[in-house]
């Protein structure tokens, strides 16, 4: 699995989670559990993750959604 975003915000979590599911990607929300742990203090973010071979193609729609300044700096 491939790190695409890492954040506290729910709400950002499920419209990508949305994006991926139109596109027929799989992806993750990582760290889910351990941030429900934690309680409301937003210390722990979730990363959302998705398939290695298909990690440019969800960049690209999550960029084209207008979320590019969400997501983590791409491997070289």
């Amino acid at each position: 699995m491939h790190e695409l975003i890492r954040t506290n915000d729910p709400v950002l979590l499920s419209y990508a989670e949305s994006l991926m599911k139109d596109a027929g990607i799989h992806c993750f929300i990582a760290d889910q559990a351990m941030s429900i742990l934690e309680g409301s203090l937003g210390m722990l973010p979730r990363r959302f993750m998705v398939e290695e071979d298909r990690a440019t193609q969800a960049r690209r729609i999550l960029i084209d959604a207008g979320l590019g300044d969400e997501l983590r700096p791409a491997k070289s």
